[in-house]
């Protein structure tokens, strides 16, 4: 069952940019909800309230109950805007929830016991994450808000894909629908490019340099064996 997180949300009725300044020079921040079969809806949080839920994972994931004007609506976040530099926001968009349609979501990915598993233990394996949040079709009541991928038994070479993900019942992944070539890797565990690069430079610096043509041999070193006189040529 997915958890669903309470925000208090206000409606609102002005509507266009200098209504939306008014409202953030006031500590607030505008919103929109839309989707199914009711008409789009202006709303307004307090910026301390939706800021500081905006802070946990679960913000971008979870079903969020907006409780407005009395009435709760089960919604998903779609879209975010942030100040560039200062820690505000400046608008939400929301999507309203069908209890009884499947919806796409998108849902970031732990990764467990890496430090622990025999990759993650040995010197020189770098293990890359290819993907930090996945896809997934569901009802929303089985929505996640997140998954787990063991990675304890990882090993140099081992490759985790897509279909190695399980998956809570009732949760689909809809690129595994698409054919083979959809299962993308995950997990990726090699040899780390430093340690490629390291070894030819290891070489190198342990090979003796040529002396360069025409250079005096070094000082106090032995020197260079002279040629030995050609065989005269035989008379006719």
């Amino acid at each position: 069952m997915a958890k669903v997180h309470e925000i208090p949300a206000e409606g609102r009725k002005d509507e266009g940019k200098g209504a939306s300044r008014r409202l953030r020079r006031s500590d607030k921040v505008p919103a929109i909800v839309y989707g199914g079969k009711e008409a789009p809806q202006s709303i307004q949080f307090d910026h301390k309230d939706v800021y500081m839920a905006s802070q946990n994972e679960w913000f971008y994931s979870a079903i969020l109950d907006l409780k407005i004007g009395g009435a709760n609506q089960k919604v998903l976040l779609r879209d975010m805007q942030r100040h560039p530099y200062k820690q505000r926001l400046l608008h939400l968009d929301f999507q309203r929830v069908n209890e009884n349609e499947a919806l796409r979501a998108r849902v970031p990915l732990h990764f467990l016991n890496q430090e622990k598993s025999p990759a993650g233990k040995t010197a020189g394996i770098l293990i890359t994450h290819e993907l930090n949040e996945v896809t997934v079709s569901c009802l929303p009541r089985d929505l996640p808000e997140y998954l787990e991928l063991d990675l304890s038994e990882l090993k140099l070479g081992d490759i985790v894909h897509l279909s190695d993900i399980k998956l809570p019942a009732g949760v689909e992944l809809p690129e595994l629908k698409l054919g083979k070539e959809h299962d993308v890797a995950v997990v990726l565990a090699k040899v780390g490019k430093e340690e490629v690069e390291a070894a030819p430079a290891e070489a190198a610096a342990a090979a003796p340099a040529a002396p360069a043509k025409g250079a005096a041999p070094a000082k106090g070193g032995a020197k260079p064996a002279a040629a030995a006189p050609a065989a005269p040529a035989k008379k006719k």
